[in-house]
């Protein structure tokens, strides 16, 4: 069976993950930083040491990174390599800045972008973080950096995974970055599996 690595799960499991890893094939680990959800494993992005290393074919990473400093998103981008197997694979998405800065340059900062399982989410959401979860206290929540669809390629790359595909969808970004050296083909079959259709 392979493993993957669900970080910062929330209340999630697999099945709100992609429809490639909803698969009896795939064994899911959750790791979260709030206990209340209850998670395989308490921890964050920049510190995972409870995942032994090399032990996950990949991680599944939904709307995490931008909560870090930027600084972290390396540390995190790290962690990620280490607990990944040679030929392991990461899937990341968050907000799409460019599309977010699309409707704050019409003035539309306070406006439902779109409704989320959580409500009405406005561009201020997208850039900052989830007010109503950010006034429960859930300071954890708030976005600290943010990325286009060429800064976040340029990242993964720069953080060493050898191979790396971007793709902007609505107001998310969707990556898939490979530890090891993949053809572009392999690359975009990964992307074709995991990227919503």
């Amino acid at each position: 069976m392979k493993m993957f690595l669900h970080v910062g799960c929330g209340t999630f499991n697999k099945a709100r993950t992609t429809s490639a890893f909803n698969t009896p094939e795939w064994h899911e680990t959750r790791l979260d930083i709030d206990p209340a959800v209850q998670p395989d494993v308490v921890g964050t992005m920049t510190d995972m040491s409870a995942i032994a290393s090399a032990s996950m074919d990949a991680i599944y990473s939904s709307h995490n990174i931008e909560h870090l400093y930027w600084h972290e998103v390396f540390v995190a981008l790290r962690e990620f390599q280490r607990v990944l197997r040679a030929q392991g694979f990461a899937i990341i998405t968050c907000p799409d800045l460019q599309s977010v800065c699309a409707l704050v340059a019409h003035d539309k900062l306070l406006e439902t972008a779109y409704v989320s399982s959580g409500g009405p989410i406005a561009p201020i959401d997208i850039l900052y973080g989830h007010r109503p979860s950010l006034a429960a206290g859930k300071l954890y929540m708030a976005h600290r950096c943010g990325f286009t669809e060429s800064s976040l390629l340029d990242v993964l790359s720069a953080a060493g995974f050898q191979a790396v595909a971007t793709e902007a969808k609505g107001f998310d970004l969707w990556a898939v970055a490979s530890k090891a050296k993949l053809d572009d083909d392999d690359v975009r079959a990964l992307a074709k599996l995991h990227f919503p259709q």
